[in-house]
């Protein structure tokens, strides 16, 4: 596949996922600069990141829910959901991968860190969403490549392939080589990447890395299997529709490099979107959803509550076209917004591709499917996740009396954003418990309550309700002393010696 503008795609949504710390915000931030969406790349130590605008996300520095932006890269409209690293917050980036078309799994360059990343690959892979690696921060990184990619395939089902082999001077990263242009772009002096020669120390390490990934593909392409026995040279056409198809079928799992924060290979990480990530009606068929059927339907995928407007759900579009006056599931939309982070902007109508704000879809769940009248009639093979179960509780109540109800609707409505949170009424001992993923989890809540409906509550370790009774009838032998008088008594001097047993 060439790299010339093809025109005509629909909108695409891409998610970045990855563990906690590995710059998935920064990320955002490059994509969106880099894109011309944005003048100035924020950064979220400053606070002026798109993502990140949540008061409590601000305040711990990380992601704690999902955040939406759209973008436009060569005239292709994109999508980009950033959702949190933190396993305490992986729901929301379950839920986000789900209507995503592919995902970008941003990784530390720490071999030691592969581990971390595990659980969400398996997730990806069980679902065949396509996905690449992007190794961030490899201008601060300094373990060798291959020990990076040793460590990483240890926990991936997928064959890693690369893409491109980074050179440097020995102490950070100066450049990359695309192995299937075999092209080499020098990032000192630009971010766009200046086209060089390959540097003569790196070629016999590209040659073999090229080589890697065409028999990657030539596990999966008979054609290409004979051309490489007969050592006859693919052609570049040939390899990206090769690199192209295995990626939508998650068959290979791209691998690229960068730093975001110093806006280095994310040129090329967008332009690999740009010609390989699936369209909208293909990720919906892989869903088992009918992209041509009739009339309006879309996914919600994530619920919040925005104040006065009441309740928003952000919902991704799979066919036909919503507006303010399309009536969903039994109830007419209340609005209908563009997402820019924390920002929303009022629009008229979304196709298919898009990710919205809906308001006032007050009956409609989390990971429902929704469309034109009552309910989705699509008969899908819905593997919504399932929410995760809690593993850490804290009992709370209110500080004001007469505050009970508000703080269980509250609750109510904070589980509704978050499906891994859920509350608990124990009568004994008249306790309200709140079951989370982790303490940094359920603190969000406290400080949501504060923030958001104005509740003091008081926070403590949940008590065990213990009880106690009788089991069975016991019996226990025993001996009672007792002194009759003061003067010494023959009697009591006898065999008995003052003692009577006593049961």
């Amino acid at each position: 596949m060439s790299e010339t503008a093809s025109g005509g795609h629909a909108p695409r949504c891409v998610a970045l996922v990855g563990p906690y710390a590995t710059g998935k915000t920064t990320l955002l931030e490059a994509l969106l600069y880099t894109s011309g969406t944005i003048d100035r790349q924020g950064s979220v130590e400053d606070e002026t990141s798109v993502g990140d605008t949540a008061p409590e996300a601000r305040e711990r520095g990380m992601s704690v829910e999902v955040d939406a932006a759209a973008a436009s890269y060569l005239d292709d409209p994109w999508h980009v959901l950033d959702c949190p690293g933190s396993v305490e917050f992986m729901q929301d980036a379950y839920n986000a991968l789900m209507v995503a078309d592919a995902a970008v799994v941003v990784c530390d360059p720490d071999p030691e860190r592969a581990a971390t990343v595990g659980p969400l690959l398996k997730f990806l892979d069980d679902r065949a969403i396509p996905h690449v690696l992007f190794l961030n921060k490899m201008d601060s990184g300094t373990a060798s490549l291959r020990d990076m990619l040793a460590a990483y395939q240890n926990v991936s089902d997928r064959p890693l392939v690369l893409r491109e082999v980074p050179y440097g001077d020995g102490e950070r990263v100066t450049g990359f080589i695309d192995l299937v242009s075999e092209r080499a772009y020098d990032m000192e002096e630009t971010t766009r990447g200046d086209l060089v020669r390959i540097p003569e120390d790196v070629r016999q390490q590209e040659a073999e890395a090229r080589q890697e990934m065409l028999e990657h593909l030539a596990d999966h392409d008979d054609h290409l299997l004979e051309e490489l026995l007969e050592d006859i040279n693919p052609a570049t056409d040939e390899i990206y529709d090769n690199l192209s198809r295995d990626f939508h079928e998650d068959l290979i799992v791209p691998v690229f490099f960068g730093s975001a924060r110093n806006l280095q290979g994310i040129q090329r990480l967008w332009k690999a979107l740009r010609h390989e990530a699936p369209e909208p009606a293909e990720t919906a068929t892989r869903q088992g959803l009918d992209p041509e059927g009739k009339g309006f339907l879309g996914r919600v995928f994530k619920t919040r509550y925005a104040g006065h407007a009441g309740k928003q759900s952000l919902v991704r579009v799979w066919r036909g076209t919503l507006t303010d006056s399309t009536t969903v599931d039994g109830g007419r939309v209340g609005g209908l917004f563009d997402v820019q982070g924390g920002r929303t902007k009022k629009r008229n109508k979304a196709g298919a591709g898009e990710v919205v704000a809906v308001n006032r879809l007050d009956e409609v769940p989390t990971g429902a499917l929704i469309s034109e009248g009552r309910g989705a009639t699509d008969a899908a093979a819905d593997d919504w996740p399932e929410p995760l179960p809690g593993v850490y509780a804290l009992a709370g109540a209110p500080v004001e009396a007469g505050d009970d109800v508000k703080l269980t609707e509250a609750l109510r409505k904070l589980c509704d954003e978050d499906p891994s949170l859920s509350t608990e009424q124990r009568e004994e001992p008249h306790e309200l418990i709140v079951w989370g993923q982790g303490d940094i989890h359920l603190q969000t809540v406290v400080q949501r309550l504060h923030d958001r409906f104005g509740l003091e509550v008081t926070t403590g370790r949940p008590h065990t309700p213990y009880r106690e009774t009788l089991r069975k009838g016991a019996s226990q032998h025993a001996r009672h002393k007792k002194q009759t008088g003061g003067l010494e008594c023959p009697l009591a001097a006898g065999s008995l010696d003052g003692e009577r047993d006593s049961v």
